[in-house]
């Protein structure tokens, strides 16, 4: 039986650096160098990806923008792009603009992803962009004010991403999910619980679609998926076995089939390795 391994990248396979530690690295690259198929799902871009993995032996392409793409860390080309529709786009962009909430806006034109904002910037999203200013990956066109003229045609639109306050961003949201023909996303991440995450999507577009296809693609007859927050549920859900990290929300944990260890401790790693124990074992 093949066994396709998939790990999200944040709070699960990273360290809390968004570092791939030095004992990780180098098991990873022996149990791929022996044959293993492994790969990551993540709601990052090949921006940050590709410095993340930059020492990794990577032979599968990574999923990006939480499975709205695959992408090659080799060749630097994208497969398997899943665009919104550009009417459920529009509506959007409509939405976000009646609310009053910020967002930026990603399209994929010829392997290049170019982002856009609607609204005013805050500091956070000025950190934000400057921390992609330059990035051979994107191509930022964001005026001072932040109101982008935004492309004439929808059609190649692949994400919303939204960071505000939480309370507005969960208002957004509520509006957001009555837009039929995308599939909206709410969470807390790295900026801590007082600012929400919105990401909207094509229905379409999910980390375990893309982990079927990676797996058809590759040959692998068997799922493992590991993972820590609610954006990577569709994905543990969908494989054969789901691994939470112990570091994980507790819902995830309560939808995994195995806990493991903490991200800090080479969990992931070691499971794919065959050295993983449960987390119960872990903490004796």
């Amino acid at each position: 039986m093949t066994t396709l391994y998939v790990s999200d990248l944040d709070g699960t396979l990273l360290q809390p650096d968004a570092r791939l530690s030095d004992t990780t690295v180098e098991i990873l690259n022996r149990e791929i160098a022996a044959g293993k198929l492994f790969t990551v799902a993540t709601a990052r871009t090949p921006a940050t990806v590709a410095p993340i993995l930059e020492r990794v032996d990577m032979r599968l392409p990574a999923i990006v923008m939480t499975g709205a793409a695959l992408w090659d860390t080799r060749t630097r080309r994208y497969s398997r792009v899943v665009y919104m529709d550009p009417q459920a786009a529009g509506e959007l962009v409509e939405v976000y603009r009646a609310t009053q909430t910020p967002t930026f806006l990603y399209t994929l034109v010829d392997d290049m992803i170019h982002i856009y904002h609607i609204g005013p910037l805050s500091e956070l999203e000025r950190d934000f962009i400057n921390e992609r200013v330059g990035n051979r990956f994107k191509v930022l066109h964001i005026p001072e004010d932040g109101n982008s003229i935004l492309p004439a045609r929808l059609d190649h639109v692949v994400l919303f991403y939204g960071m505000q306050p939480d309370r507005k961003a969960r208002e957004a949201y509520e509006r957001i999910r009555e837009v039929r023909g995308i599939r909206p996303q709410f969470y807390h991440d790295i900026f801590g619980e007082e600012i929400g995450i919105i990401e909207a999507f094509s229905d379409k577009a999910t980390k375990a679609e893309a982990m079927r296809a990676v797996a058809a693609r590759y040959g692998a007859d068997r799922t493992v998926a590991f993972g820590d927050n609610v954006n990577d549920l569709p994905m543990m859900l969908a494989a054969d076995h789901a691994v939470a990290v112990a570091n994980a929300l507790q819902e995830v944990k309560e939808a995994a089939d195995e806990v493991i260890g903490t991200n800090v401790s080479d969990a992931v790693a070691n499971y794919i390795a065959g050295c993983g124990v449960p987390q119960e074992e872990a903490s004796r």
